[in-house]
């Protein structure tokens, strides 16, 4: 059913995979399928002066599944993994992969120069985001919560290693967090809006904080580089892809 939605797309494509809460190791039952990728836009169509069709989104419904499935150009998709965008690193890296080829594989292991020391400071912003969605809701849900320490960890993670990881359930093998398995579990086995008491917030609060203050310190003293180093293997892959 992927696979078809895939081939419905009007541009070839570079990869396509499932990102999301299937990525992250949380779907629930009602969790929508989210397919994340890149297409190649035919050099004419770059050339004009007004540049269409850089981002193509689409949603659609296939028994009773929300499948959602958003593409970059690839010039586009380039441009994002050489800023500091853990984002579009988990979706090139993600181990379920519904379309792949050549030039997937080529991008992936060109992912590894564009990483950075300074993509903390994407996951430091988007679990700041998280956590202000997780405290002005009422009543508190858990979704925001696992996004809050998916995030975290993963942003601790790379520090450290220079490896992306998105699935809570892995990282947690090394992290070893009592609570997140519970709170994991009250998402795949609720509902969507699956909510916590607000005695656990200080609790979480303390957490949220501690990691927060442990991925800055990951990034301080990470080995990884300052600047990318992959400009040149993307610019002319970049060239190929549009001969």
């Amino acid at each position: 059913m992927l696979r078809a939605q895939v081939m419905r797309h009007p541009y070839p494509l570079i990869f396509a995979t499932v990102s999301g809460a299937h990525l992250y190791g949380f779907p629930s039952a009602d969790s929508d399928c989210d397919l994340r990728g890149a297409h190649i836009l035919p050099a004419r169509e770059m050339l004009g002066l007004d540049i269409s069709h850089e981002t193509i989104e689409v949603s659609a419904r296939r028994e009773g599944l929300e499948l959602d499935l958003v593409t970059h150009d690839a010039k586009k998709f380039f441009g994002l993994m050489l800023k500091r965008n853990g984002y579009v690193l988990e979706q090139l890296l993600s181990p379920l992969v519904v379309h792949t080829t050549p030039e997937h594989e080529e991008l992936k292991t060109l992912a590894a120069g564009c990483i950075t020391r300074h993509h903390s400071h994407h996951y430091l912003g988007f679990a700041a985001t998280q956590w202000k969605l997780f405290e002005k809701e009422t009543p508190r849900r858990v979704k925001p919560l696992l996004y809050v320490y998916r995030v975290l960890l993963t942003g601790i993670h790379l520090m450290r290693t220079g490896r992306v990881e998105a699935n809570l359930v892995k990282l947690n093998e090394e992290f070893r967090l009592p609570y997140v398995p519970e709170l994991i579990a009250r998402k795949v086995e609720g509902a969507e809006k699956s909510a916590l008491l607000d005695a656990q917030l200080a609790f979480h609060q303390s957490e949220y904080e501690r990691l927060t203050k442990e991925l800055e310190a990951a990034s301080e003293s990470s080995h990884l580089p300052e600047q990318t180093s992959s400009r040149p293997g993307l610019n002319e892959l970049l060239i190929r892809l549009r001969s």
